[in-house]
């Protein structure tokens, strides 16, 4: 009877457990780990753009080769750079991610531009990206539409995760608990 009632307990505790928002925020592609992905409301016939940190905690460097999403209809790589006091954004072929550093796709530096947003998407929602890395492979990753760069330990957890075949990738569908390793292709 003892051991009926702890069983019990156990899968009481791990359907609660599951029914909760991951409080870790990072998938993972091979030795890269994805955080905090996240864009901007898009603004009508504007470009919009997608960030998130990249962590290569392997032992060589990789490189991020492209990006999708079908909620866009053109996504590319970019980096922000000054030159002789003007700010312009550089389309990229490839951004590598050296071996134990992390790279920050933020406002002002690397980003995802995105082009002609199949519908507008608001504070709230979340739409995917595929992201494909020369070594790590393809992974899917959602990003939450926020108004604003999310401070240190501030990101809303929910609506975020990575999914495989079986995910939901809607503007407003349902969220996925892939905190953690990814599908990779």
């Amino acid at each position: 009877m003892l051991k009926q009632t702890l069983f019990t307990a156990a899968l009481t505790g791990l359907a609660v457990l599951t029914a909760l928002p991951a409080a870790a925020h990072d998938v993972k592609a091979g030795d890269i780990v994805i955080d905090h992905p996240w864009s901007r409301p898009t603004i009508p016939n504007r470009p919009s753009a997608g960030y998130f940190g990249l962590e290569n905690t392997g032992e060589t460097t990789d490189r991020l080769l492209s990006a999708s999403s079908p909620a866009f209809g053109r996504v590319e790589l970019h980096q922000t750079s000054e030159t002789d006091g003007v700010m312009r954004m550089v389309k990229q072929d490839a951004v590598p991610i050296p071996a134990g550093e992390t790279l920050s796709f933020e406002p002002g530096g690397y980003h995802v531009m995105l082009f002609d947003a199949v519908e507008q998407l608001a504070e709230g929602d979340r739409f995917p990206l595929d992201l494909v890395f020369e070594k790590a492979g393809k992974v899917t990753v959602e990003l939450f539409v926020k108004r604003r760069a999310p401070k240190k330990g501030e990101m809303d957890h929910s609506g975020h995760g990575s999914h495989g075949e079986h995910g939901s990738h809607g503007k407003h569908g349902g969220h996925g608990h892939g905190h953690g390793d990814a599908t990779t292709n």
